[in-house]
């Protein structure tokens, strides 16, 4: 059954087109630095968001209009699904998607019957791959909304709820190493706590590294060669998770010895939860060699909470591909869409509407940053402003070969210690002029 009838494949227009079903920045095969754009910007599609959320708020029922959960037996709403997704992802050219166990799945009786539901829908997923050009981007499994979770998964205060949440990530790694996946995410949605007060902060984050020790083990036993993830977020739904930001994470990773085995897993609106900007944390995760991949959303600027919204600004986008490029890409990761259509956008065709307007942003957020590094407009700018370390005492300083004592006596024998303006307005108008001029060349 086809599910988007009305919908045709969607195709680049270029920047003139005022069809909201056709891309005006986005063209797959267009080149940056000597790569497409497809392979560049590996755009995926979140299967939660797209194909199971139905626009519900905490003030009323879901609006959206999805033909595929019509049926009233959950693994035939699953299927119906799974038929959808691909149809999708064909007429939206994308070549990544994403899920967890319980988006394509429904839970079960007992973990056994869970399994078992996964085990026919990722049958039908493998048949359908045979013929698509989709790829797997990166699964992961829910150890979050279920009741049993209250108390967290790996961190959880109870050791049978740890045997149940390692349970599903064994079998999350074997779906992933069936359908290829090219990395695996770990999302601690509530590897965290509540309240210190009954809190062993030291045993739960010990816990949390023998998981991941535990699962790198498991995977490397079966042959699953996909990178290993961690996507920070620092509250909601606990008061404080254990993956606060990419800097406590890194932290975490180092101590236990497990920053060889995972990267990042960066989302936009998770960054600015944590009081970060997007580019922040995508700079931090590259300058330690940790960037691994992207949840491409954004908040709302007046909403202290996740809003999981398409990706429209350009200036984050541009500043965000900056740190990608200059990342020399994301290797086995992608910009996946942790976003969903507005309550208000309730139409199945709204979701091809929302996918293009954030493969445009991102389209053009890259041309944009390209330009900028070919050009080394910002390179140039950083490069004089810390000139003063590449000779006499900047030097010897960024070489080791002065001290205190030494420090001391060239301080002593300074008239007066004279600083350059930073010029922040300024390269802000490089970036303006940069963005102008990319739009206006199309």
């Amino acid at each position: 059954m086809a599910y988007f009838d009305n919908i045709s494949k969607i195709k680049f227009d270029g920047p003139q087109s005022k069809d909201p079903l056709a891309f005006k920045f986005y063209n797959p095969e267009e080149q940056i630095n000597g790569k497409s754009m497809e392979e560049t910007l590996k755009f995926g599609v979140a299967y939660w968001h797209t194909f199971m959320e139905d626009l519900s708020d905490p003030f009323g029922v879901g609006t959206a209009e999805r033909p595929w959960d019509k049926y009233s037996d959950p693994m035939d709403r699953a299927k119906a699904r799974v038929d959808a997704s691909f149809e999708f992802f064909d007429k939206l050219g994308v070549p990544y998607f994403c899920f967890h166990d319980f988006d394509i799945a429904p839970e079960g009786s007992n973990l056994k019957e869970t399994l078992a539901n996964q085990d026919v829908i990722v049958d039908m997923m493998e048949d359908y791959m045979k013929d698509s050009k989709v790829k797997l981007l990166w699964n992961t499994v829910n150890n979050f909304t279920n009741p049993m979770f209250v108390h967290g998964a790996s961190t959880s205060s109870n050791a049978d709820v740890f045997a149940y949440a390692a349970a599903k990530v064994k079998k999350g790694l074997e779906v992933g190493k069936r359908l290829g996946s090219e990395s695996y995410v770990f999302w601690g949605g509530r590897e965290g706590y509540e309240s210190l007060l009954n809190t062993n902060m030291g045993l739960e984050l010990d816990n949390l590294a023998r998981f991941f020790h535990m699962a790198n083990d498991y995977a490397k036993e079966i042959g699953f060669d996909a990178q290993f993830l961690i996507e920070p977020k620092p509250k909601e739904p606990t008061t404080h998770q254990y993956d606060f930001d990419v800097a406590h994470g890194f932290a975490f990773l180092q101590k236990y010895n497990l920053q060889d085995v995972f990267k990042f897993n960066i989302e936009a609106n998770h960054a600015t939860l944590a009081g970060h900007s997007f580019e922040h944390e995508l700079h931090y995760a590259r300058i330690n060699g940790m960037l691994g991949s992207v949840d491409a959303n954004q908040g709302h600027p007046q909403l202290g909470w996740d809003t999981d919204e398409f990706p429209s600004d350009l200036y984050a986008t541009t500043l965000a591909m900056y740190e990608i490029l200059k990342n020399g890409g994301l290797e086995k990761g992608g910009l996946n869409f942790d976003a969903k259509v507005r309550r208000t956008s309730f139409k199945p065709e709204d979701l091809f509407k929302a996918h293009i307007v954030g493969m445009d942003s991102f389209a053009l957020g890259a041309k944009v940053a390209q330009r900028l590094i070919d050009d080394k407009a910002l390179e140039s700018i950083v490069e004089k402003r810390y000139s003063s370390f590449n000779q006499g005492i900047g030097k010897e300083i960024v070489d080791g070969k002065t001290d205190f004592k030494k420090l001391q006596d060239y301080a002593l024998k300074l008239d007066k210690v004279e600083n350059e303006s930073g010029n922040v307005e300024v390269i802000k108008s490089i970036l303006n002029q940069y963005l102008v001029t990319t739009i206006a060349q199309g």
